[in-house]
């Protein structure tokens, strides 16, 4: 399926520009703004914002998405250690960047050290180090559209609650009868595994990881941004009751997640022994992305 990018604007240009606007304006810490403020859509803290989500609803159909999982999955471009791909994934940052001089590590770092230190199990950490790896798609020449922002089902009616639904009008899905019905080419309470997600780097860093993981982490992975579901209760038609007692997880992965960030980032050469034993204790010596 061929998209309009080319003749399009380029929003979120950075890696760190989408990131930072997601912490701070879309889903800012719990107490710290006015409930009326958070999820401000109608005036974002960034231009690109609204270009971004109409690029991103425009081009991401259910033809799309089957299109990605046939050209990235299973993953295959290459065979990386998990050290190697943050160095692959370190490539994006960009030093002009006057918020924030974190490189990728140190976000993942940030989000495993705070679930660390809350005493949670330990593939709980390792699930919070490795949850944006997927975000290597941009290294492959992927648009930001179809890689980061919130993600949602495709092959059904695209719901109210997902961020600037207006611009679902003009994605073709919307006006094809196979794919505009609440149900949509799914069953009634098939289960969020059998329905096919926006693509982007949650679903790719699940299918890489899906044979390593406990559930529950897996389900962090695959939906943790898609907001309609685990903030807005969205598509209850959807999911079964193993989708109802994962829900518990991904919300608890959430905060983590968004508000982890600190103003002096964790020191990675006293960390990394236990990072690299627990690599050894989940993860193969080299993972296929």
């Amino acid at each position: 399926m061929k998209t309009n990018e080319s003749t399009e604007a380029q929003p979120l240009e950075k890696l760190h520009d989408w990131e930072e606007f997601v912490v701070k304006q879309v889903y800012p810490e719990p107490n710290t703004r006015q409930k009326e403020s958070y999820r401000n859509y109608d005036n974002p803290a960034r231009d690109t914002v609204r270009e971004f989500y109409r690029l991103n609803h425009l081009n991401q159909t259910y033809d799309f998405v089957l299109q990605k999982r046939q050209e990235f999955l299973p993953p295959r471009r290459q065979e990386m250690t998990i050290f190697e791909g943050i160095d692959f994934l370190n490539t994006l940052v960009d030093d002009s960047d006057p918020d924030t001089d974190l490189d990728q590590l140190q976000h993942l770092l940030q989000t495993s050290e705070a679930i660390r230190n809350d005493g949670h199990e330990d593939w709980f950490v390792l699930t919070g180090f490795l949850h944006d790896l997927g975000k290597v798609l941009c290294l492959y020449g992927e648009p930001q559209w179809a890689v980061v922002g919130d993600t949602f089902p495709v092959g059904c009616r695209f719901s109210e609650k997902i961020v600037y639904p207006e611009f679902f009008a003009a994605n073709p899905d919307s006006k094809d009868p196979r794919y505009n019905t609440e149900l949509g080419v799914y069953e009634k309470g098939c289960g969020l595994r059998n329905v096919h997600m926006s693509w982007g780097h949650d679903e790719y860093l699940f299918h890489v990881m899906k044979d390593y993981l406990p559930e529950s982490a897996l389900y962090m992975i695959r939906y943790h941004s898609c907001y309609a579901w685990h903030r807005e209760n969205q598509y209850e038609h959807l999911y079964d009751n193993h989708d109802r007692e994962m829900l518990y997880w991904v919300r608890k992965f959430n905060p983590y997640d968004l508000y982890s960030k600190c103003p002096v980032p964790p020191n990675w050469k006293e960390l990394k022994s236990y990072y690299t034993n627990l690599f050894e204790k989940y993860l193969p010596a080299k993972i296929a992305f």
